[in-house]
């Protein structure tokens, strides 16, 4: 055998690194072409996140034990009628050292759409009409991975598309309290909308007129499980968002695009080196939000809610919603549930005019749309991507597959 392969579940192999000198005695000096996709990196490949199926639930962040155990604890704390001090932001403040994160988020998210839009009009985006699935670059691929309709494993129908295909917008419930209590079904119609990664950003302590929300001065408190706000019995100088109008933001004025940076229209790989380290930014800083501010998700389908708790409203058509009412099953939600990463095929050379083929899909790495976008117009990408790239594995040519072990 020329090399061992250890298969993951999407196919994708890790290889064993043959010598020159060992393959020329295995397949001659005449065959020594064939070395060119003999060989692999001695990296450790990445597994990609396992595709759901409408019946699968995604899996826990915290697992179900550790949830029991908390649960229990906290029953046993209301048994005890006393005052419990509360930490920021459970207590309705802000974290301070969080501030300049949640600035540096909206901001980086701000100058990704910008870059993004700008790097579109170079590089085409195709989506498939019944399945959805998206690739970069022209031509689109023939790999034969549709699964729409009652015929599996078939090729896509591509048509074009847009930013929206390659960066999903998640919305979630705007709160204008942090800890007050969860929007009900029939406020779903009153309480507006916005995207669920600008709503972590302004309960995290960014202004936005448009997204008004309370700020407290002295913390909230709770007693015996119930939560005491002492501002709202003795308001001070507060004035409990007297004048303010909690909704309705789609009749207000767009925000002013004065900020948006500026770039050069002919300095293409400059734009995507940008939009790339905006996208690195965006996500690191969610991350760093989420360990302190609660994010929820349902378990079956793509519902998002910003805040301590899930809201109430029974709209989940997933697996299974008869048996819960329709109401979504909350559980941890991660950054990929903001900000899900379409992955897409990544083509190696974009100049090279081949499509990619479906005999040969498991030679081909993977990459978030963004990423390979801004890959296709010039920018580098680090090791983080490494693995799933599969740069350092050679594809070979139709005919040498069947020569490869």
């Amino acid at each position: 055998m020329w090399r061992r392969r250890i298969q993951n579940s999407f196919g994708l192999g890790l290889y064993v690194r043959i010598t020159g000198e060992t393959a020329a005695n295995l397949i001659g000096e005449d065959n020594k072409k064939l070395l060119s996709c003999a060989y692999s990196s001695t990296s450790i490949s990445v597994d990609l996140p396992r595709k759901l199926t409408k019946q699968d639930r995604k899996p826990m962040v915290t697992s179900v034990n550790k949830l029991k155990r908390e649960a229990r604890l906290v029953k046993t704390h209301r048994q005890t009628v006393q005052e419990i001090a509360l930490k920021a932001p459970d207590n309705g403040l802000l974290v301070k050292e969080l501030v300049p994160v949640a600035h540096e988020v909206y901001n980086s998210r701000t100058e990704l759409f910008t870059c993004v839009s700008a790097v579109a009009k170079s590089i085409p985006i195709y989506t498939c009409s019944l399945c959805g699935e998206v690739h970069i670059g022209s031509p689109p691929h023939r790999i034969k991975t549709c699964n729409a309709g009652a015929l599996s494993y078939k090729e896509h129908s591509w048509k074009r598309g847009g930013m929206k295909h390659i960066l999903p917008v998640v919305e979630s419930f705007h709160l204008y309290d942090w800890v007050g209590r969860a929007v009900s079904h029939n406020e779903r119609l009153q309480v507006d909308r916005i995207p669920a990664i600008v709503e972590l950003c302004v309960q995290a302590g960014i202004d936005i007129p448009e997204y008004p929300t309370r700020r407290r001065k002295f913390p909230v408190y709770n007693v015996a499980g119930r939560i005491v706000d002492y501002e709202r019995r003795f308001p001070k100088d507060d004035l409990r968002g007297q004048g303010i109008n909690t909704h309705g933001f789609w009749s207000r004025r767009q925000p002013s695009r004065e900020n948006l940076p500026d770039f050069k229209p002919d300095d293409i790989q400059g734009v995507a080196s940008r939009g790339l380290e905006a996208w690195e930014k965006m996500c690191s800083g969610a991350a760093r939000l989420m360990e302190k501010y609660s994010v929820q998700t349902c378990g079956y389908c793509s519902e998002v809610q910003v805040g301590p708790r899930g809201h109430r409203v029974r709209n989940c058509y997933a697996h299974k919603h008869q048996m819960r009412d329709g109401q979504h099953a909350w559980q941890e939600a991660t950054v990929g549930d903001m900000v899900p990463p379409v992955y897409v095929w990544h083509v190696r050379d974009r100049h090279g005019g081949e499509p990619l083929v479906n005999g040969l899909k498991r030679y081909y790495g993977m990459l978030p749309a963004v990423v390979e976008l801004c890959a296709q117009a010039g920018a580098r990408i680090g090791e983080k991507y490494a693995g799933v790239m599969r740069e350092d594995v050679a594809v070979p040519d139709l005919d040498e597959e069947r020569l490869v072990v």
